[in-house]
């Protein structure tokens, strides 16, 4: 895939993502069916004058959305992505992991990693402070967690013992781990921190963060004690084919019209 420019092109990405999926019986389209959700309803909120600055939220959608498409193909190509991205896509050929820990993976190599860096790209290109773009970080994650969890009450279709995952909100629960609010004061402060670096100091910064979620997201992957047996459970119930899966999670395209 080429280099999107326009919120369209990441569109027809995601699609092309989805389809493949859907064909081969991937599991990598089950975050690709959540992302283009997300990205359908950017771009509705860009049309119609939601966001402070339609232009820039449009960069900023790009270059996040690029992030992710840029590091699955590399993982396609054999080719080494970010260590946050190859540890959720190494559970692709995992059967044994349910559909949520697939949504919760991509989520978190994301929101975490991916979402600190393109607010800081986004906000260099413009030439503006990192403070001018807040507000549009605070609009795509309120998005974002607004349809995350639209699309995990709907998989009660699929995953019909998944409402179990609530039954042990402790600390270590990968659903309390990954509360959204906490991934979104994160991603900022470490816009914050990057936003003050250059060359192989931005670089090697952006190195350590990834590290460091690539840890938290072995939480979600390998979870431990009573967790671990209620996700066991979840999944050994959930359905088997990975494209009925992808379809169901993508039925909800028909409902979001392209603007040309």
């Amino acid at each position: 895939m080429s280099q999107a420019t326009t919120i369209d092109q990441i569109i027809q990405q995601l699609e092309a993502i989805i389809a493949d999926a859907i064909a081969t019986g991937s599991r990598a389209g089950y975050f690709a069916a959540l992302y283009h959700k997300v990205t359908c309803k950017v771009k509705e909120g860009i049309v119609n004058g939601e966001f402070e600055n339609g232009p820039r939220m449009e960069q900023l959608d790009v270059t996040f959305a690029s992030r992710y498409i840029t590091a699955y193909n590399q993982w396609q190509q054999k080719q080494q992505p970010s260590a946050s991205w190859q540890l959720a896509f190494d559970i692709f050929n995992k059967p044994s992991k349910m559909v949520l820990q697939h949504l919760l993976i991509g989520m978190n190599a994301h929101i975490n990693l991916d979402l600190g860096v393109a607010v800081v790209e986004t906000a260099r290109a413009f030439n503006q402070p990192l403070a001018e773009v807040h507000k549009d970080f605070n609009a795509i994650n309120t998005i974002l967690s607004a349809l995350t969890y639209e699309v995990i009450n709907e998989l009660d279709q699929v995953s019909p013992l998944l409402s179990l995952a609530g039954l042990h909100a402790q600390n270590n629960s990968i659903l309390i781990q990954f509360a959204l609010s906490n991934a979104r004061d994160g991603a900022w402060a470490f816009a914050e921190d990057i936003d003050s670096r250059n060359g192989k100091d931005y670089i090697n910064s952006i190195s350590s963060r990834d590290a460091d979620i690539n840890k938290l997201g072995k939480g979600i992957v390998y979870p431990v004690g009573l967790l671990s047996f209620t996700v066991w459970v979840i999944h050994l119930f959930e359905w088997r084919n990975p494209s009925k899966i992808t379809k169901v999670l993508s039925e909800y395209k028909k409902a979001y019209l392209k603007v040309n």
